[in-house]
Order: C-alpha cells, then sequence, then structure tokens
C-alpha cells in the first residue's frame, strides 16, 4: 500500500469517512472483527483525520464503530498471532501513538458515538475524544494485563485525570467492564441514550458545536489539553517499552491466550 493510494477515499478498506452538514462522521468498519483495529485501520484513521483537520466545511468529528456491537475492541490480537504483529502499514510503523495525539489536536471537537465495547486500545480512542456518547447497551474497560499487552502512555495517565487516580487503577489492574451506567457515573461518558438514537444525538450536539465560534473552540480544546501535555512524552516512551514488550514470551503467552479462549498462565513471569 502506497503513501498515493490514500489520495483517494474509495481505497478504503477499514474506515468509513462522510461529511454531512459540517461533521464529519469517521467509522471503524470492521464488525466481524468487533471493530478492533490493525495496522490498516490505524492509517486510515490517521488519513481520515488529518483530512477533517483540513477541510475548512468540517467544524466537529463524530467518531464510532460499525454495527451495535462495538465502537472498537482495541488491536486485533487475533492478527498479533497470526503475524506477530498487527499487520502491515503504509511506512513501516504502528502509528496508534501519533493518532492519539492526533485526536487531541485536532483543531476541532471530536465526538465519541459509542455503540458498543468500547475496550482495550478502543477505551483509550474514546477517553481521547473532547466528548463520549454511549448508548445504553456499550460496554468500557481495560484487558491489556490479559491478553499480553499495556498502554503506560495516555490510556493510563490521561484516563486518571479523567476519572481520578483509584478508578483508573481499578480499570487497568482489574480488566473488569462497565456499563454505560457506570460510565456515566465515573465520568467517562457525558452522556448515555437509547442505542437506536445515537448518532442521531451525536448528530444533534455537532450542529449546537456548528454555532459555536470555531477560532473559540479551538483554543478551549488547546487550553484544556495544556494542562496534560507532557503526557505525549510519557507516550512516545510508553509506546517504546510496549514494542519490546510484545515480543517477549509473556505477551505472547497473553495473546494466544485469547485466541484459544482460555485463562492465560502467567506464573512463570514472576
Amino acid at each position: 500500500m502506497s503513501a498515493t493510494e490514500f489520495g483517494d477515499l474509495s481505497t478504503y478498506v477499514d474506515v468509513l469517512y462522510e461529511v454531512e452538514d459540517g461533521t464529519a462522521i469517521i467509522t471503524i468498519n470492521r464488525p466481524e472483527r468487533y471493530n478492533a483495529f490493525r495496522g490498516r485501520t490505524i492509517d486510515e484513521l490517521v488519513h481520515a483525520f488529518r483530512r477533517a483537520w483540513a477541510d475548512n466545511t468540517v467544524r466537529s468529528v463524530i467518531w464510532t464503530g460499525a454495527g451495535n456491537k462495538a465502537f472498537c475492541a482495541g488491536g486485533d490480537v487475533k492478527q498479533r498471532v497470526e503475524t506477530g504483529d498487527y499487520g502491515p502499514t503504509k511506512d513501516g510503523i504502528l502509528d496508534a501513538e501519533y493518532l492519539h495525539q492526533l485526536i487531541r489536536n485536532i483543531p476541532k471537537p471530536v465526538i465519541a458515538a459509542v455503540n458498543g465495547a468500547a475496550i482495550g486500545g478502543g477505551h483509550v480512542f474514546h477517553v481521547l475524544c473532547d466528548v463520549s456518547i454511549a448508548a445504553e447497551h456499550a460496554i468500557f474497560g481495560q484487558v491489556g494485563p490479559k491478553v499480553g499487552s499495556f498502554d503506560a502512555g495516555y490510556g493510563t495517565t490521561y484516563l486518571a485525570r479523567v476519572v481520578g487516580q483509584k478508578r483508573a487503577r481499578e480499570i487497568w489492574m482489574f480488566c473488569r467492564q462497565y456499563s454505560a451506567a457506570q460510565a456515566l457515573d465515573w465520568g467517562l461518558v457525558n452522556a448515555v441514550v437509547p442505542g437506536e438514537d445515537l448518532m442521531k444525538v451525536a448528530k444533534e450536539w455537532a450542529k449546537e458545536l456548528s454555532a459555536m465560534s470555531p477560532t473559540a473552540l479551538k483554543f478551549v480544546k488547546f487550553s484544556f489539553n495544556a494542562e496534560t501535555e507532557h503526557q505525549a512524552g510519557i507516550g512516545l516512551m510508553a509506546n517504546a517499552a510496549l514494542d519490546l514488550y510484545v515480543s517477549s514470551d509473556e505477551a505472547k503467552e497473553g495473546a494466544l491466550a485469547f485466541t484459544e479462549k482460555r485463562a492465560p498462565d502467567f506464573s512463570r513471569y514472576l
């Protein structure tokens, strides 16, 4: 896949992109894998967000997943077991950390429309969005310590700013799943609505944003970001550590256990 292939939206395979009434709607389109991302998915998401950034007719972004089962179930662990990585990418780099920063840096509000499971890396995605609206059936949580992965960057540090240290540690250390109602109570999401109303409500919120001063919204977003900007450096360091960890036998045990639908045995790594 060459860089020039991304000049035409018809080349998107894992992502859908459309602009409606000044709102860019970005959809992860891998429902057969619970919208889990592979390398190509990240490349296409980066391209879609940059396209929305460059389009002066776009006032805000809605990010969602195809179907009604998952917003994003994180990294495609089956792909990782099959190939030892998340598959080929445009530049040979998995740009997940760059995507995290792009969500924060795009000078337009980003609304996560969480239409189902937001798990693992998918949970990190919605947390980094400016606001999150969840369907009533949505579930939230982390699985990294179960499947041989972690996010010691924004996925932990920024999450702690959102829900507090104790709750963030519970989310990561116990790998439990939380309902939309619990997420609302903890401040993980801004609103919970019936699943059939999710996109309608998200578009209503986007319409409200379109009436606001785009310059004022840009500076407000950047001001909020400034207080946690140092976490970008932590994220880069954490990503480098993750690259080393995923090639270890310990991490491979977690991924293999997931695909074999059994409990992982980490006892030999104590």
